[in-house]
């Protein structure tokens, strides 16, 4: 039994790198007019989540595999979010921690596209496409994953969805960026670092428990073509001509352990980029040469950013309430409720 979670919580890790938040992320506001308009736009937008929720709490969410737009209740999407993005086998509190940040991604990005329409979602809100947004499960999907656990993992994951009624995440007024990861390297990251943005909630907290993870360690091994291969495709000009093991030279980290920049064949690269182009798990990483080989060892898995998956089950384990662990990763933020009762299928 404890092997077969173990494969799920390692196949949800890897399913969480593809998961990109960077779409979400809002420049800061700097002009004194903008300051001056900043608490009634935030008014304005608080008040649009509400409006939208009470006319009918619904979700449209196109397959991109078929190109159908499904409408959803919310309720129904978040369990089938939850349902792909954390192993169901993991603690009650976690599990409603995940449903909040999941129904606030969604109300986010629900808003999002009724002030700028993306036409690739074909008059959607989301995409259940998972390279580009949060996973979600259709029931078909979820029934082909957990096989006979289904029921019994359903029944969890939605009573932890209806323990959280409608409520979100908000910050300043907004929905926030409700960013999430599997496993830190011990420390969450700042999405300045990642994502070249500063969000006052997403900023580096502690998740020590995270070491403990079965995905907190990755190592992956290059010969000397293999690795100027890759780079090489990315970087034609890049220079290789002197001792193999001066070819990638890590330069700043930033404090939780992220590679900010370092050196390869000569060219200069952030850390995300080589992770992008070695396929990863993380952008906290060393580099090590010897024997004709380079090895690269990376701690933790995903952006880093928010919330630790497997930090919020340590936390949750350790006694605290989703509430707890929300705050805890997302700080400054509020769990909002909507005041809207959503119906329950």
């Amino acid at each position: 039994m404890m092997k077969d979670l173990l494969k799920i919580a390692v196949v949800f890790a890897v399913l969480l790198l593809a998961i990109p938040m960077l779409t979400f992320l809002v420049p800061k506001k700097s002009t004194s007019e903008e300051k001056a308009a900043g608490t009634e736009q935030a008014e304005t937008a608080e008040q649009s989540v509400l409006n939208e929720m009470s006319a009918g709490d619904v979700l449209k969410v196109l397959d991109f595999t078929s190109g159908q737009v499904m409408t959803l209740e919310m309720r129904d999407y978040v369990i089938g979010a939850v349902l792909a993005e954390m192993p169901a086998s993991y603690h009650e509190e976690a599990l409603k921690a995940q449903a909040v940040a999941a129904r606030t991604y969604a109300v986010r990005q629900r808003e999002k596209q009724r002030l700028n329409p993306d036409e690739l979602l074909m008059g959607a809100d989301i995409s259940n496409d998972s390279t580009k947004y949060q996973a979600y499960f259709t029931p078909e999907q979820a029934k082909a994953f957990y096989g006979e656990s289904y029921d019994t993992y359903y029944n969890i994951v939605s009573e932890a969805v209806d323990a959280t009624g409608t409520e979100i995440l908000m910050y300043g007024g907004e929905p926030i960026v409700a960013a999430f990861h599997s496993t830190s390297g011990g420390r969450t990251e700042s999405a300045e670092v990642i994502w070249g943005s500063e969000v006052e909630y997403l900023v580096p907290v502690e998740s020590a428990e995270d070491e403990n993870s079965p995905v907190y360690l990755d190592e992956k091994v290059f010969t000397e073509d293999e690795l100027r291969a890759r780079l090489e495709a990315e970087y034609p000009n890049a220079d290789f001509s002197g001792a193999a093991e001066k070819w990638v030279v890590i330069g700043d980290r930033s404090t939780s352990g992220t590679v900010v920049e370092l050196s390869a064949g000569g060219e200069v690269l952030a850390g995300t980029e080589f992770r992008q182009i070695f396929s990863l798990r993380s952008a906290n990483f060393t580099v090590e040469y010897a024997d004709g080989q380079f090895t690269i060892t990376t701690k933790g898995n995903g952006h880093g950013v928010g919330m630790s998956q497997y930090g919020a089950n340590a936390m949750a384990n350790e006694g605290a309430d989703y509430k707890e662990i929300l705050l805890h990763y997302y700080t400054g933020a509020e769990v909002v409720n909507s005041q809207f009762a959503m119906r329950n299928s």
